[in-house]
């Protein structure tokens, strides 16, 4: 016996009267926040270089936000999930694929896109930079590497009924030889008994398009908040590496100096020693070493 709802139709009654247009629909893109780590340009061969954590941004060759930097993406295609839409973009912004993607957050808010409502589905993505080709979409004037700063400028508390509210006021520096750009964008966290929600919100904005300086703050917070608890700093380094070269990433992410000893002592089971060595690096050789990869039970 067929099931009938409360106006007495089956499930196939219902669908063959459903009216799709009865309902304003969203369209649904994928913007990327795609990291990897470069090293600086250093005048002494004999000292080794610094790191820099890098974001690709594309400048926009159309409206909206003619001449301003965005985050590459993308609209979800009909016959594809976001996670399928993510992985073509990335492929087709630096032609690498097979690396480590993972969903940020969904920004919905009204008015976010001038042209129509537009849901993003945001991704992150950690690259090696030596396997990069970065190269500008249909829609895009040029791509580039912007080196990345997020520094706390100070945090509130205010106390709400049973909770409170903190917000956090973060400088996002984005710079590159094409341009440098600058937004203040706020992490504010309420927290009660019931529940914890967090939120972001640009306070200022210069040469960013869109709300893209939220999905990359957001994405800093992912990146820093998840290092120091997993292997996921090891995506960003290539097959063969030293211990200090792991390092110096940690702490560009972090953005902090990191103790050698204790650090070497919390990797200690996510690499494994090679046979391998530095070679004409201007200093004593170094072991290299590589990531360690558990087996799946």
């Amino acid at each position: 016996m067929e099931l009938r709802d409360h106006d007495g139709l089956t499930e196939q009654e219902f669908l063959a009267g459903y009216k799709p247009g009865d309902y304003e629909r969203p369209s649904v893109a994928t913007d990327m926040v795609i990291f990897t780590v470069t090293e600086a340009l250093e005048d002494n061969y004999r000292k080794l270089p610094k790191k820099e954590l890098r974001v690709l941004l594309i400048e926009r060759g159309g409206h909206p936000f003619l001449g301003k930097w965005a985050l590459p993406g993308g609209f979800v295609r009909p016959d594809e999930t976001t996670e399928q839409a993510a992985a073509r973009e990335l492929e087709e912004e630096t032609g690498v694929a097979h690396v480590h993607l993972e969903q940020l957050y969904t920004f919905s808010d009204v008015g976010r896109d001038p042209r129509m409502w537009i849901m993003s589905c945001s991704y992150m993505a950690l690259v090696n930079s030596s396997e990069l080709q970065v190269k500008a979409g249909d829609d895009a004037a040029k791509a580039a590497w912007f080196q990345v700063s997020y520094r706390l400028l100070r945090e509130e508390k205010e106390p709400i009924q049973d909770g409170f509210v903190k917000t956090f006021r973060y400088e996002l520096k984005l710079v590159s030889e094409e341009a440098e750009l600058v937004a203040v964008v706020e992490r504010i966290v309420t927290k009660t008994l019931t529940m914890t929600e967090t939120r972001y919100a640009i306070v200022s904005n210069e040469g960013l398009a869109f709300d893209h300086a939220k999905l990359i703050s957001c994405a800093i917070e992912r990146l820093r908040g998840k290092v120091n608890d997993s292997d996921l700093a090891l995506h960003l380094m290539p097959k063969l590496f030293t211990l200090t070269e792991l390092q110096q990433v940690y702490e560009v992410i972090l953005d902090k100096e990191l103790l050698k000893a204790a650090f070497r002592r919390k990797v200690a089971d996510l690499v494994e020693e090679t046979d391998h060595y530095t070679e004409n690096a201007g200093h004593r050789p170094s072991r290299l070493y590589r990531r360690r990869l558990e087996e799946i039970e």
